[in-house]
């Protein structure tokens, strides 16, 4: 593999917290926290994908890359698709890792970690789960579950994502981290695929690529990074964020 390139999208519609990666966490946009995270993992080059100038000022204002792109674009996946034509034309850049820029917690270790899984060739994309400790998180629809088999260490070979608490019996369940690593091809051949059946119905665009027979291997970690949907989700940034540094 060549050095990944990190790519955050962030655009400000988002619709239960308006203007969201500006929002003041610690006396700094979350993007900007976000992009620390990444740059910090230190596995390439970080460059944050956006539809408003706001944002990009706020990443240049502290030193990092920002590229503008469309405003129309329907996930994540396609601003993600677009950003890496403008930044890597030539294609230098084999493996893309997507970190979405509402994570303004997560462990830069955890951010490293999430390549791995693509050292095995027969790996398409690489993403991250924790182990659910939480009795409401199992049977909670906003929390996606990865339903894996075991293929070393601390890593799962991807057979479905559910909405739905499963697998069914004793044994651990797992939260997905919407983290991805995506090999370039793989990134390519993912994005022409139409919607899915299963994506369409459990409304979980990863399930495309399993429906397409492609593989995605996780890697199980520790820390559980606070993903920022809501204004309570918000406080309780703000209140860890501000725990750290007190530390």
């Amino acid at each position: 593999m060549s050095d990944p390139l990190v790519l955050i999208p962030a655009r400000l519609a988002a619709t239960r917290l308006p203007n969201k990666p500006l929002a003041d966490i610690a006396g700094e946009p979350m993007i900007v926290h976000v992009w620390r995270r990444a740059t910090e993992a230190g596995i390439g080059p970080v460059v944050v994908a956006t539809d408003a100038p706001e944002i990009a000022a706020a990443v240049e204002a502290v030193g990092g890359l920002a590229v503008m792109t469309r405003a129309d674009h329907p996930s994540g996946s396609d601003r993600l698709a677009e950003a890496l034509e403008i930044v890597d034309p030539e294609g230098h850049h084999d493996v893309v890792v997507n970190v979405q820029g509402d994570l303004p917690t997560i462990d830069p270790r955890a951010i490293g970690a999430a390549v791995t899984p693509l050292a095995d060739r027969a790996v398409d994309i690489a993403t991250l789960c924790a182990v659910i400790t939480r009795d409401e998180e199992a049977t909670d629809p906003n929390v996606v579950k990865l339903v894996g088999v075991p293929v070393g260490p601390d890593r799962l070979r991807a057979l479905y994502f559910t909405r739905a608490r499963a697998p069914w019996g004793e044994g651990a369940l797992h939260h997905h981290i919407g983290l991805y690593a995506y090999r370039r091809t793989a990134l390519a051949r993912f994005m022409a695929l139409p919607p899915g059946h299963l994506e369409t119905r459990e409304k979980l665009e990863q399930l495309r690529a399993l429906e397409a027979g492609m593989r995605i291997d996780a890697i199980v970690v520790d820390d559980l990074p606070l993903g920022v949907d809501t204004p309570h989700d918000l406080e309780r940034a703000r209140a860890l964020m501000g725990a750290r540094r007190l530390n």
